[in-house]
């Protein structure tokens, strides 16, 4: 399972900047990698192990802008085309997420 967090935060004041930058450092604390600028992905091990993620990234929301949290598995994440200058670029594998019970 990926999870994908999407977001159009205001930038025009000094406390929005502030507002937006801590929220992007609580998607890094919580394990999200930066996939462009304003999308950070995530992999999951299981569905119930995304929704605790997608519940942390409810909690950190910012009062303002808009915020959508996806939910995708593997193999759709596996057939996404990204291209980089016209040149299509093959996506990584996930890192290998380790698991202590």
């Amino acid at each position: 399972m990926w999870v994908l967090v999407l977001f159009d935060l205001p930038t025009d004041t000094k406390a929005d900047r502030k507002r937006a930058g801590k929220f992007r450092k609580d998607l890094l604390n919580d394990g999200f990698g930066m996939f462009q600028f304003s999308i950070y992905t995530r992999f999951c091990a299981s569905r119930e192990n995304a929704q605790v993620h997608i519940k942390r990234v409810k909690s950190a929301l910012p009062k303002h802008g808009k915020v959508a949290i996806f939910q995708i598995t593997d193999k759709q994440f596996e057939m996404i085309e990204i291209f980089h200058s016209a040149k299509e670029v093959k996506t990584q594998p996930p890192s290998q997420q380790l698991e202590l019970f």
